[in-house]
């Protein structure tokens, strides 16, 4: 098939990547002029991992073609997919101007049968907004599909050749079984395409994620109240996980989720339920908790140096929203940093990939190290935001040795407790 894919961020390029990995001709359409030229010389412009072989590959090949032009995407393709931004507005709600906008250039330039997949996580409602759009502008003949998507950032590239299933919405059975031709390579294993209406399919994304945050969440509580009554989260979270009704994923306590999709799309979803007059009250507790949860160790730090902070040289490790991905979008790590600048601490930062972004944030307020072990020069407290494999087991004996001050504050439960009692490090972590 020609496709094309309109907007080159993780969902788009991951999607435009595997989909031309599969045979089909891909053109990806971007407005940013220096991102479309870094993609043609063969740049990827996110991190992701195992991204940049097929990224490569088919761009040899000759399946994988970009460009800035709409209209060029439109004559090229007779399947589109729509991977734009929809950011949170301030009112907590999804903003669909760029999607809108899009819809309603389309609708001006179609020439001939289309099938326009929204492929981003959008509100109850949308796929008749888009038609409405585009409809206002065009008498040629088109459908819209709702075909959500379920990669996880780190893990992206995996999910889409190997997803444990394809949801489309669809009230036409022509552009349903062009969907499934599609997709049909990546289900070959046996797993399912669930067809359903519009709504629907819409709604399973934004029930998907709310449900792990609120999962995630909930355990957070959990850990919390672990340490008013001397209960050890772990031991709780291997109990429950071993339940079957409930499963051993999304039970590890830390310091609140971020990235790109939880914390838009729950409060998305409550506020979509407010413009329909249901009160989501469970979602309403998850954005407040989780908010919280972000900076539930900063009064253990500001209480181990008597609430001093001033000049306290702070080390942190991990600054991506989670493991494998640069993306910063709602880092604990980044409300962490806020409070102790705040503090009038000095921070010093490592990560392995998302420097670079938290630069652009931070500037000079905050110092960037080669490498983990440079972080801890001097400092005076460890800080651990992101659970990146490399520091589930550093050189602890070359910590003490760099650090003054052998505390470490450990927002993802990453050392056994009695470990790190030999170890000689005061250690606080969550739940524990």
């Amino acid at each position: 098939m020609k496709i094309a894919v309109i907007g080159t961020g993780y969902v788009g390029l991951v999607t435009g990547t595997c989909l031309a990995e599969t045979g089909n001709e891909v053109l990806c359409v971007d407005i940013d002029e220096q991102k479309v030229k870094k993609m043609k010389s063969g740049v990827v412009p996110i991190y992701e991992p195992h991204l940049d072989v097929l990224f490569e590959r088919n761009i040899k090949a000759q399946r994988l073609t970009f460009s800035t032009s709409l209209a060029e995407g439109l004559e090229f393709a007779d399947v589109i997919f729509l991977a734009l931004p929809t950011p949170e507005d301030e009112d907590g709600s999804a903003d669909l101007k760029y999607i809108l906008g899009v819809a309603d250039d389309m609708g001006k330039m179609i020439k001939s049968y289309k099938v326009i997949i929204d492929k981003s996580t959008v509100p109850v409602g949308t796929s008749d907004k888009v038609k409405e759009t585009i409809a206002k502008n065009t008498d040629v003949e088109f459908d819209v599909v709702s075909n959500p998507e379920f990669l996880r950032e780190g893990f992206a590239v995996d999910d889409f050749l190997k997803p444990e299933r394809i949801v489309i919405g669809s009230s036409s059975e022509k552009a349903t079984e062009i969907m499934k031709k599609l997709y049909k390579p990546f289900v070959r294993s046996g797993n399912p395409i669930i067809i359903m209406d519009e709504r629907s399919a819409e709604l399973t994304k934004y029930a998907a994620n709310s449900f792990l945050a609120t999962k995630i969440t909930f355990m957070n509580e959990i850990a919390n109240f672990c340490e008013k009554v001397g209960a050890d989260v772990d031991k709780v979270r291997i109990g429950m996980g071993t339940d079957s009704r409930i499963g051993k994923r999304f039970l590890f306590p830390g310091i609140g989720y971020g990235g790109s999709c939880f914390p838009k799309d729950v409060k998305a979803l409550h506020k979509s339920g407010k413009g329909f007059g249901y009160d989501f009250k469970i979602l309403d507790s998850v954005i407040k908790v989780n908010q919280k949860q972000k900076t539930i160790l900063i009064p253990r730090i500001k209480a181990h140096f008597n609430h001093n902070l001033k000049e306290k040289k702070i080390a942190v490790w991990g600054l991506a929203f989670k493991p494998e991905t640069d993306d910063i979008r709602e880092a604990p790590s980044l409300y962490v940093i806020d409070e102790l600048l705040k503090e009038g601490a000095e921070v010093k930062a490592f990560d392995p990939e998302a420097m670079p972004n938290v630069k652009r944030k931070f500037g000079d307020k905050i110092g960037f190290s080669k490498n983990m072990y440079e972080t801890l020069e001097n400092a005076e407290a460890l800080v651990i935001c992101t659970e990146w494999g490399i520091f589930r087991t550093p050189n602890f004996n070359k910590a003490k040795e760099l650090m003054s001050n052998h505390v470490i504050f450990d927002g993802r439960n990453l050392y056994d407790l009695e470990d790190m009692e030999k170890e000689g490090f005061i250690y606080s972590s969550i739940g524990r």
